[in-house]
């Protein structure tokens, strides 16, 4: 008797969370303006329906009942927030439900006396880490960058997301001018533009680049190794368990829109080739593509040498004049160039090429006088 009623406790709290899983994805499927997606949360939605329907089934065997649906304010006000936060925050926040539910399930399944039990919530435990899987590959569909940050679970590196190694030349130029421009406006305050600033700025120009140089490289080579230790470990999952992975890949291309008929044909069909079985798990399930990571070197040099291309700009006046010529030298090439690296920047951004240009070019004037302003209350 109490191993029933611990379990029929559980199937209640599952039966309550697989409506709310429900609720939540219809939810922001409703606001989703992409097609695509929208399809996909629907479908999550209906599996989540069936999953409640089957607890529901089970409880009524056990002579239980489901418990009843009566949201607090605090859940009907977290769902609000959730769907209204974006569709890329929400789906990582659901992503992390499902593997908790995953979690769940597997602790779940102990409490089962039944073998019909277990192997009900194995099945469910097996789909709740398919649906995480699929909202991972809504997160990635842009570039693979996404996946990682969720696996490293950090900020994303501002000068990585998109552009290769132009995004990576373009944020390394702007990087360097706005870095090297304070620096030299504020010694120039400092000293009144005597020489000191030019050496103040070569060797600020030099760590900015060294700098930025060293992060692509080693930000892309973090990429690069990540990605290898997730096929390492989905290489793993498919010798110890190869039935259910192929079955993961099943489910997860129903979810993705093919009938459960195609999708068994095209698991089939790739599980007789193990490398592409393999790659097309990282693909689809993680985002994951070696083609998709660029080249660690290339990437370093073009954002060394973009980052020095920048930071030299304010310093060249000081290498020929010095004090009060070179300081409005400086402040007249460090504008336009701002400006320009503003409008380069749209390359990456596709922004309004003459707003991105006066964004910059305020943003660095504010820089400069600040600058100024702090190293003329510092002089003797």
């Amino acid at each position: 008797m109490a191993d029933n009623e611990n379990l029929i406790q559980s199937l209640q709290t599952s039966w309550k969370k697989e409506k709310a899983g429900a609720e939540t994805y219809r939810a922001l499927a409703s606001r989703e303006t992409d097609e695509k997606q929208r399809s996909i949360l629907l479908k999550l939605a209906e599996a989540e329906d069936l999953h409640a329907k089957k607890w529901e089934a089970r409880l009524k065997d056990l002579g239980a009942a489901a418990p009843a649906r009566i949201e607090s304010s605090f859940e009907k006000m977290r769902r609000w927030l959730l769907v209204r936060s974006g569709t890329a925050n929400a789906v990582q926040r659901l992503e992390e439900q499902e593997d908790r539910d995953t979690d769940r399930y597997e602790a779940e399944a102990t409490l089962a006396t039944s073998p019909d039990d277990k192997a009900a919530m194995n099945e469910i435990k097996k789909e709740e880490k398919v649906h995480a899987k699929v909202l991972q590959s809504m997160n990635s569909n842009e570039h693979p960058q996404a996946r990682l940050d969720s696996i490293f679970k950090r900020e994303k590196w501002h000068a990585g997301h998109s552009g290769g190694w132009i995004g990576q030349a373009v944020y390394g130029a702007n990087d360097g001018l706005g870095a090297v421009f304070g620096i030299v406006t504020g010694m120039a305050g400092y000293s009144g533009g005597s020489h000191v600033v030019w050496v103040a700025g070569v060797a600020g120009t030099l760590a900015s680049a060294l700098s930025m140089g060293s992060g692509a490289y080693l930000s892309r080579k973090s990429e690069r190794e990540v990605y290898e230790a997730e096929l390492e470990r989905e290489r793993k999952e498919i010798e110890e368990n190869p039935e259910e992975e192929k079955q993961e890949l099943e489910l997860f291309y129903q979810l993705k829109g093919f009938t459960a008929t195609e999708a068994s044909m095209m698991a089939q069909r790739l599980t007789e080739n193990p490398d592409q079985f393999l790659k097309t798990l990282a693909h689809e399930e993680l985002g994951l593509s070696s083609s998709s990571f660029p080249n660690p070197v290339k990437e370093a040099f073009s954002a060394t040498a973009a980052t020095a291309v920048g930071g030299i700009i304010p310093v060249i006046p000081f290498i020929f004049y010095s004090g009060t010529l070179a300081i409005v030298l400086s402040l007249v090439i460090s504008t336009i160039a701002h400006f320009l690296v503003g409008v380069l920047k749209t390359i990456v951004t596709g922004r309004s090429w003459w707003r991105s240009g006066m964004e910059m070019t305020l943003v660095g004037l504010l820089t400069a006088a600040i600058a100024y302003a702090v190293g003329m209350f510092l002089s003797p």
